[in-house]
Parts: structure tokens; sequence; C-alpha cells
């Protein structure tokens, strides 16, 4: 026992010398005990390649508990390790910070965040301390410091404001100075409110004669846009797009505006701007129009705009001349896209091509995701439908004997039939599909915003089954054909192969290049499927001078002595009997004689006897007669797009 107790110690000591001689090694200073090592390590040779714990239980279980030990030892430690790097400080930064603003955020001198600038390729002698750092180097400062990153959603917002801002120095044109506030204008009014940008007012067509600017000024008034000749802060430019009047003054009051307001666009960091217009060139393919808003755009660039990206091949200016880069405020046209973006649609530059393709692919996925939710609410409302009428069904024929409910289901479904043809009869004749195409994005977005305003779908439904960008091509044919429509074209063509098979499949393809001439063909083709109208056209006027019964077998007639005052009565037209100004009567005559003599017709100036159709009408003097017929037609949509 003795013995086992001496080695357990003899193999503490060992221990507790290698730990020694482990922390002594960490601070370089091991050769100060190298007789320890070295004794150490040949007392215990001997012993160690015996290896008496392998068999002795005693020493098996103290070195066991020791492991256990060393063990809960290592866990506290990564656990402090995790704690010390969790425990790490946060920094609140933001996009386009300044040095002095990144100093104050990390509680540090402005000299250290030069300090750390001097590791980067960035030119410290042109630093100030208001000189505003992009989203790489506030990152590497950050890093040198030890400290985690934090972006400010706040601040980030407050950018953004100021961006839509400089994006949206409202121009707001009335459709012409005679014709007052429109119902767009009214809208484009309350959308700049909501998102809270100035706003320059344009009151165009002022060359024409009965142009009143003073009357839109004075209706805007009702809308709080109080221009400054009323003691508001709102420009107000008398313009002319036709004859180009105070256009340069219009440009020069935005222009104004904004050095008031100190918009400024920052030409570092990531491209961001806004897709003006969108087209597909032949040569080109998809080729947007945009205006850049903030960085530089290069060629080479990765960009994602709305559900399509790009690799920048080719970039032009406004006269088509191939420029290099574009930065903040440059009119640039962008060729690579995958697919057409939509005018409007905000762009971004991304770092790689598997990034554009993830956000493109990520915000596919959400719309479909919105489009699968709208679908289910549709789906289940149809399922409650369905399960109502089973359940009504269920209910009427639970009484019944099987023989009487299967004739009575058999009875339903054949007037179920010819009641769904007769539907679908009427809805061909009462619905309209349209399929638009045009030249640019911009043109088509005009176009089916003019279409929303639809709202005679009581009279003609408006159904838009397909609009896209483009020459009209034989998918477009094959969809008119199918739902029975037809197509629009602006600014856009259709070849003779397309017209010929649109032509043997009874397709109408109809091509404008004006916008009001479109929608002018549109409502005339709206007013073609209308059911014609029966208008009443006068033919004669008489007035009742005399009233008297005549006897006819048993029965006592009124009559009624006329004298025709205007055109002539004929007695195979329609008549109406008005008694002071309202209608009381219409129908046929019976009888209409001239003295004792039947005659058809009866002309100014003569008198006449004439008896109804139905005799419990009772005549009064100063009743009139007035003889009329009836003609068919065509109805007029009462849709007005607002021009």
């Amino acid at each position: 026992m003795n013995q086992k107790l001496l080695k357990l110690e003899n193999l503490l000591r060992f221990h507790t010398v290698f730990r020694q001689l482990h922390s002594l090694g960490q601070r370089r200073i091991l050769a100060q005990w190298n007789h320890v090592f070295s004794s150490a390590y040949l007392v215990w040779t001997a012993q160690l390649c015996i290896r008496p714990w392998q068999t002795d239980p005693l020493i098996g279980a103290a070195l066991s508990q020791y492991r256990l030990l060393v063990t809960k030892k290592e866990e506290r430690s990564q656990k402090s390790q995790l704690l010390s790097t969790k425990s790490k400080k946060e920094v609140e930064v933001w996009i386009g910070m300044t040095i002095e603003e990144l100093a104050r955020a990390m509680e540090k001198d402005i000299d250290y965040v030069y300090e750390a600038l001097m590791n980067t390729a960035i030119d410290i002698d042109s630093l100030e301390a208001h000189s505003r750092l992009d989203e790489g180097r506030i990152k590497e400062v950050v890093k040198m410091t030890g400290m985690k990153l934090k972006w400010s959603k706040l601040k980030q917002d407050k950018i953004r404001e100021n961006k839509d801002a400089v994006r949206s120095l409202s121009a707001f044109w009335g459709k012409a100075a005679d014709d007052g506030v429109m119902k767009q204008t009214v809208e484009s009014i309350q959308h700049a409110k909501d998102a809270q940008v100035p706003i320059v007012l344009a009151i165009n067509k002022c060359d024409k004669a009965e142009a009143d600017p003073e009357k839109v000024k004075k209706e805007l008034l009702a809308y709080d846009v109080v221009c400054e000749d009323y003691g508001g802060d709102v420009q107000a430019v008398h313009v002319s797009a036709l004859t180009g009047d105070n256009l340069m003054a219009l440009a020069e009051a935005t222009i104004a505006l904004a050095e008031i307001l100190e918009l400024k666009a920052d030409p570092t960091g990531p491209v961001e701007g806004t897709v003006i217009e969108s087209f597909t060139d032949k040569g080109r393919g998809p080729v947007t129009t945009a205006i850049i808003q903030r960085g530089t755009l290069r060629k080479g660039s990765i960009l994602v705009a709305g559900k399509s990206w790009a690799k920048v091949r080719l970039m032009f200016d406004e006269n088509g001349k191939i420029i290099h880069e574009a930065c903040p405020s440059t009119p640039v046209g962008i060729v690579g896209w995958r697919d057409l973006p939509s005018a409007g649609d905000e762009i971004l530059e991304v770092e790689s091509e598997p990034r554009a393709r993830a956000v493109v692919d990520w915000r596919k996925y959400e719309l479909e995701q919105e489009k699968n939710k709208e679908d289910l609410k549709v789906i289940e409302e149809k399922r409650k439908e369905h399960q109502e009428a089973h359940q009504k069904a269920r209910e009427k024929y639970s009484n019944m004997h099987w023989k009487e409910r299967s004739f009575l289901k058999y009875q339903e479904k054949k007037e179920q039939k010819s009641s769904k043809s007769k539907e679908k009869e009427e809805r061909d004749s009462h619905v309209l599909p349209v399929i638009i195409k045009g030249d640019v994005d911009g043109s088509v977005e005009a176009i089916v915003n003019i279409m929303h305003t639809y709202d005679a779908s009581h009279e003609c439904e408006l159904e838009l089954v397909h609009f896209g960008v483009g020459d009209v091509s034989e998918n477009d044919v094959n969809l008119a054909e199918t739902f029975r429509g037809v197509i629009y074209g602006f600014n856009v063509n259709a070849g003779n192969v397309i017209q010929k098979s649109a032509a043997k499949k009874g397709v109408k393809i109809k091509l404008h290049k004006i916008i009001y001439r479109l929608i002018e063909d549109l409502q005339e083709e709206l007013s073609s499927r209308l059911p014609c109208i029966l208008e009443e056209h006068p033919i004669g006027e008489a007035s009742i001078l005399a009233t008297f019964s005549v006897t006819e077998g048993k029965k006592k007639v009124p009559v009624a002595g006329c004298r025709v005052q205007k055109g002539q009565l004929e007695k195979q037209k329609k008549f109406k009997l008005i008694r002071n100004g309202d209608v009381i009567w219409k129908g046929s005559l019976t009888s209409l004689k001239h003295h004792k003599d039947d005659i058809s017709v009866i002309k100014t100036g003569m008198d006449c006897g004439l008896s109804l159709s139905e005799e419990k009408i009772e005549f009064q003097v100063g009743d009139e007669i007035v003889c009329y017929e009836e003609k068919e037609v065509p109805a007029k949509t009462s849709w007005d797009p607002g021009f």
C-alpha cells in the first residue's frame, strides 16, 4: 500500500514539473530550468516506460480524475474566449460617413483613423476631417480596431430619402393650361407628398389663346400646393412643349432648387441609378437608358434592376457616342442586360455575377410567393362556395327517392349547359381582350396606365391579356386568336407574314404612332361591342282640339279630334300621348280618319280623328300626339380617359 501511494505521489510530481516547464517555455526562460528538466526526465524515464497506470487501478482512477479536471479547464478557457469575442464593442456606421463621424463613433481620436488608413491605398494627404469614406474604407478601419460593424438602418433610410429627393424634384404637368388640373396630376401630387419631396410645377400648352395658367394655380390650392405667386414655396413655370417656350427656365428652376437644398451625390462606392426607359435593339439586344445617382458606372460592372441583371458591355451618351464611365447625374445608355427591366426600376451594383443571379432569383421567388398567396385566397373562396353549394344540394335531395333525385339532377345539368352556352356568347360579345405592344417600356406603361382608368365594365369588360416591348410577333397573333382579342401596336411594326397570318386567323392588328389616336381607336372598338340603342325620330306632331266617343258594336271608343301642327301623321308608325310634358302612353293607332274616310297619312294643317289601341286612355283637350319612328343607333362607351 505504501508503494502504491509513493507511485501516485511521484506521478503527481511528474505532472507538476511538466506544467511548470510548459509555462516557463512560453516565457522564453526555459534555459534557466534545464537542470530541473534533465533531472526530472532521467528520474522518470524508466517509470514512463513501465506505464504503471495501465495495470494499477488506483493510479488509473487518479489519472481519469485528472483528465476530467483538465477537460473542464479547457472548456472554461474556450467559453472565456467566446465571451471575450462576444463582448467586442459594436460600432454603428453608415455609408458615406466622414472621418470625424467615424472617430466619434469608435470613441477615438481623428489621428487614430488617419493611422488606420495609412495601410490602405488611399491618399492620406488629400483627406480632411469632413471627407467621406466609402463602405470598403469604413470596414478596414473598424476591422483594424478589433471592433464589430453595425450598419445604422436609420442613417441608411435618411441617405435613401436624400437620394430620393435628388431623384424626384417632381414636376407635375397639367393636361393643359386651358383644361385645369387632371386626375393624374392629383395622384402625382399625393405621391410627392407621401415621399416628402419638393415640387416644381410646369404648366404646359401656354401657347394656346384660351390658356389660363392662373386657373391651374387656383385649383391646386385645394390640394395644398401653393405657388410662389400666392405666397407659397412651389415654383410655377409657364411652358409650351410645342414651341419650346420657357423650357430652359424650367431647367433653371429645378437646378436652383437643387442648389438651395444642397442636394449632392457621391461619385464613389457602388453604383445606384434609375431606369428611365428600356427597349430592344435588333443589333444590341435589351438596352436601357438610365440616370446614375451615386457612384461611377464603368464597363464590366455588374448591375441588378428589377428582375433582370446585366454585365455592362457598352455605354453611350445621349448623342449615341460611346463612353467609358458615367458619373452621378449622367444619362447613359447601357447594353448587356440579360432581360429587359421596366422603366422606374432601381439599378444597384453588385460584386459578382453569382450575386446578381442570386438577387434576381430571390426577387422572382418573392413575387412568386406573393402570387401563390393571392391564388390560395381565391382557391379558398371558391372552395367555400363549393362547400356551401354542396351542402345546400344535400339538404335539397335528402328526402327524395334515388330515382326522383337522379331525374332532377339530370334536368339541372341540362339547364346549366344551356345557360353556360348563353353566358359564354354574352361574355364574348361584352368582353374586349387586348394585347398591347410598344417600342419602349415607358410607352407601354403609359398606355397600360390609361387603360387602368377604364370605369365602364358594366357596359363592356376590357381585359388586358398581354403587354410587352417589341414588334408584333406570331405568338401575339396566336394569343389574340385564342382570346378573340385585338392587337394594338404603338411605334412598332408587323411584318407581311404576320399580317397575313393575322388576317387568316381573323385577328385585328391596329398600329398607331400617337397614343391618343390609339386610345380613340380603343374607344371605338369598345363601342362596337355594345348593343345598339333605339332612338326616337319624330315625324309629326298634332294637338287635340276636341274629344268625343264613337259607338262600334256594343263598345264606345274614345276619339280625339286633332290638327296636325308639324310634319305628318302616318298610321303605320308609332305614336305617343303627351300631357303637361309627360308621356302617358306609347303604342299604335286603331283608326285614322279625315272626315269619314280612313286614310294612312295626314299632313300639316289638316284635321283628323284618331283612336288608340288602348281604349282605357282618356283624351283631354290640349294633349299632344307625336308620331315617331325608332332607329337603331350604335352605342358609345361612357369611358372618358381624360383627353
